[in-house]
């Protein structure tokens, strides 16, 4: 790995000028945390990002049907090393149920950022939590995930319905004290790896649409210790291939309800909202290791007489690459935090829950798009070789891919976004944030963004249902970029007020960065901010 990748073997927490002063502004306890938070930097940059690239191109999961006896087992076999390091990992899933924060959890998950090991944990961590709050009965089950001994997932995806939940087939058939589950389910990540999965179904009579889906928690084996349900086949994906992903059957599996069976589908919006701040963490973590390996590929090459790092377009690529990294990470912490307050919260919601969800919306969004945007720029950065599977960048690039698609493409973002905005009415409260502390900034660039804002959520409320769905995603992206201006400057470092300043010029006013950011290390070179 050392001979493919300029990052590898570095401490990726000790090296991001960002997330500790993102941290400083959103969790007062993170102090108490600094050396887990640079032990965990010293993993991700090492072991972790070693395994990832092995199984990567060498070592990917493998179905395993039958065992020596001939019995179905359905079960995937991981490299040893794999295995190890996963059991390491569910360490990142505990501090939210062992009194901790959502912060730890996600800003380990950040520094991680390998799509397909955090996958694994993120859906154990989304079963973890529907056990923590609507099935506690479970705890035993909850304890094995929480220690590394099980995993868990999410299975709610049909091949008729893709995201539309409102069109799931699986049927859930009471019996006695369970239920049985008939039908597939098409994507499953975690197939073949999995001990308690969350799934799904509607029950028999359950009126149509979304409100009649149930979730259900389905463990691999039944009661009397057989294969629960079938595994009929993994998936070959582009990137994300540390985490099994297969097609699943169920002819009679034995599923326990979660909570009530009328409130279903409000439990997997909330197990979806934990996923899209890992999406989200996930995307930025990305971009950042595609930043540190440009920016090291930068001081070590030469190129017309000079270092890349000494030319000016490469600087301003640089540049690029830290506007959106900082403004994107500010964000998706803010939402975070909201998540935070607000995810002890049970059906039916208030005002501050939706806000949550609002926020989350924006910063999954957008941040998909700044880590796909992030690491294609650092793979051509590379220049020819960025593009050949030897180096670690084209993995980089191929792991971001998923980032925009995973737990709700851009077109159900928007929809979900705009229902949040105007129906449960998320409008007010962002605009007393956000219009709020930009209006205090008084800066020409924070005038820009807070005129964006204004302007943007005037429009939408002018516009008819299908008009805003035309105008969504774009309108959507402005109130994201808006934001992330007023938490760059609220960071309140002379480096975070510069990167307010490029941000709004270049992502909400569509100009060039100014020229003055040339001779800014600080803001474009990471090591250069933290020194």
């Amino acid at each position: 790995m050392e001979h493919q990748s300029y990052a590898y073997g570095k401490n990726h927490w000790t090296l991001d000028p960002d997330l500790p002063q993102v941290l400083s502004r959103f969790w007062k306890g993170w102090v108490a945390h600094r050396g887990e938070l640079e032990r965990f930097g010293a993993l991700a940059g090492g072991e972790a990002y070693r395994i990832a690239d092995h199984v990567d191109k060498e070592a990917r999961p493998v179905l395993v049907m039958h065992n020596l006896n001939g019995e179905r087992i359905d079960r995937v076999r991981l490299s040893p090393a794999q295995e190890a390091l996963n059991r390491e990992l569910s360490a990142i899933n505990r501090p939210p149920y062992q009194g901790g924060s959502w912060h730890l959890h996600y800003a380990l998950g950040y520094l991680l950022a390998d799509p397909g090991l955090y996958c694994i944990q993120t859906i154990t961590n989304a079963t973890i939590y529907a056990i923590h709050k609507y099935a506690p009965q479970f705890a035993p089950w909850k304890e094995a995930l929480l220690s590394g001994r099980a995993f868990g997932a999410t299975w709610m995806t049909e091949v008729q319905g893709g995201s539309d939940l409102g069109a799931n087939r699986v049927r859930a058939v009471p019996e006695g004290a369970v239920w049985r589950l008939y039908g597939d389910k098409y994507f499953s990540s975690g197939a073949g790896l999995t001990d308690y999965a969350l799934v799904s179904a509607r029950p028999e009579g359950a009126p149509p649409g979304p409100k009649g889906v149930a979730l259900f928690l389905v463990p691999r084996l039944d009661s009397k210790g057989g294969l629960n349900y079938r595994v009929r086949r993994l998936k070959d994906k582009l990137a994300t291939r540390a985490v099994p992903s297969g097609e699943v059957e169920f002819e009679g599996a034995e599923a326990h309800l979660v909570g009530r069976a009328e409130e279903g589908i409000y439990y997997i919006l909330e197990t979806l909202t934990l996923s899209r701040l890992a999406n989200a963490v996930g995307a930025m973590g990305l971009a950042r290791k595609a930043q540190l390996e440009a920016l090291f590929r930068a001081r070590e090459r030469v190129a017309f007489g000079r270092r890349l790092e000494e030319h000016p377009l490469f600087r301003r690529d640089l540049t690029d690459l830290a506007v959106r990294i900082a403004g994107g990470l500010a964000l998706t912490f803010r939402a975070v935090a909201a998540w935070e307050e607000a995810w002890r919260e049970t059906p039916p919601y208030s005002p501050r829950y939706h806000y949550a969800r609002l926020l989350a919306h924006l910063a999954k969004a957008r941040t998909a798009e700044h880590g796909t945007y992030c690491t294609q720029l650092a793979m051509e950065l590379f220049g020819g070789v960025g593009f050949v599977e030897d180096f670690a960048i084209a993995r980089l690039a191929r792991e971001a891919l998923i980032t925009p698609i995973w737990e709700g493409p851009a077109n159900v973002q928007a929809l979900d976004t705009l229902e949040v905005l105007f129906r449960k009415g998320a409008a007010l409260p962002f605009a007393e944030e956000f219009a709020a502390r930009l209006e205090a900034i008084g800066s020409e660039e924070a005038r820009l963004a807070r005129s964006a804002l204004e302007s943007t959520l005037a429009r939408l409320q002018t516009l008819s249902p299908e008009e805003a769905q035309w105008q969504a995603k774009e309108a959507l992206r402005t109130l994201a970029d808006a934001a992330a201006v007023a938490l760059l400057y609220d960071l309140g470092t002379e480096r975070h007020t510069r990167l307010a300043a490029l941000y709004a010029r270049h992502l909400l006013e569509k100009g060039e960065y100014p020229t003055w950011a040339l001779e800014e290390r600080g803001v474009w070179a990471p090591e250069e901010a933290i020194a």
